[in-house]
């Protein structure tokens, strides 16, 4: 074999190994970033994929503050996400480029436990990194939603915003009647007097407002200090009624009326920073297949009314606006 043919052999092996290689790497690259992404549908996972320059961070508030639930294969996440909100305020805490977070609240409230939760942590963001948060509120930002908003630094609200509903409400159903009719017989059997509170006394009725009592004046001690006023003032405001931006103005509740643009624009021009960052959750064309697929699924009449019951009256302390419902 003449020396041209062989090194003509020894090159094209090496071509050949060598693009075997690459086919093995990069097919072993796009199976993982296909699994990731799949994955990240599926689980309903967020990223937090930051810029490596300076930015504003958009935090969204939208929907009923509340625990965030557990997603499966067709439950693509939707509104508010508890805990993925806490968990990237923390990354935020942690990036060095991140100026400041512009808190974008679409709520009428929510569970008295995550709406304090999330304005505790907007405070420990405040805290640890010496970073302003700005408030803008959108259609809703009352009772748990105004709450959060008391850790803002400037609140800016839309011209048609409802904001205000300062209180608590927990509330339920009183079912004997219906399972009379039904011939339905309840018991229970308790270790305490005030263990079932299924069928209310005037005494359960008195524990329970104390406790809403107690929640409220916590409420009313968070608004006074956001706001800067008395707690006598704020409890002057604070009967549960909501307010119209231009009410809400008057009120000393928040600082200025404008649209989301020109907010942001007053932002970037005091931080000096005009890039915006937002977290992206799961997209795209399977996670519209799975929502599809879910709506299609049929519910029993047994699971309707169980989730109505839930979604309406579940017996949970809230700082939310009923009448927004």
């Amino acid at each position: 074999m003449k020396k041209k043919q062989i090194i003509g052999l020894v090159i094209a092996a090496v071509l050949f190994i060598a693009v075997g290689v690459s086919s093995v790497l990069t097919n072993t690259f796009s199976q993982k970033m296909l699994n990731d992404s799949v994955g990240q549908i599926l689980t309903g996972d967020y990223r937090f994929n930051a810029p490596l320059s300076d930015y504003i961070a958009i935090v969204r508030v939208e929907g009923t503050i509340q625990e965030q639930a557990s997603t499966g294969i067709f439950d693509i996440p939707e509104g508010y996400q508890h805990q993925t909100t806490m968990e990237y305020i923390d990354d935020l805490m942690e990036d060095s480029n991140n100026k400041g977070i512009l808190l974008y609240v679409d709520s009428p409230g929510g569970t008295v436990y995550e709406s304090e939760e999330l304005y505790l942590k907007l405070k420990d963001y405040k805290k640890a990194t010496g970073r302003p948060v700005w408030d803008y509120m959108a259609h809703y930002a009352a009772s748990g939603g105004y709450m959060v908003s008391m850790a803002s630094d400037k609140i800016y609200a839309n011209s048609n915003t409802v904001t205000g509903s300062i209180g608590v409400i927990m509330s339920g159903f009183d079912m004997t009647g219906l399972y009379e009719k039904l011939g339905i017989r309840y018991f229970s059997i308790t270790s305490g007097e005030y263990k079932d509170s299924s069928q209310m006394t005037d005494e359960q009725m008195a524990i329970y407002q104390e406790q809403v009592d107690e929640y409220y004046n916590k409420f009313v001690s968070i608004v006074a200090e956001g706001r800067g006023m008395s707690e006598e003032a704020v409890r002057g405001l604070a009967d549960g009624r909501t307010y119209t931006a231009e009410q809400a103005i008057d009120n000393g509740l928040i600082d200025s009326i404008s649209s989301f643009e020109d907010m942001q624009a007053a932002m970037s021009e005091e931080l000096g920073v005009n890039n915006y960052y937002e977290l992206e959750g799961p997209s795209g064309v399977f996670a519209s297949l799975f929502a599809q697929v879910k709506d299609l699924i049929p519910k029993s009449e047994a699971q309707i009314l169980k989730e109505t019951a839930a979604d309406m009256e579940n017996g949970v302390p809230m700082y939310y606006a009923e009448q927004l419902q």
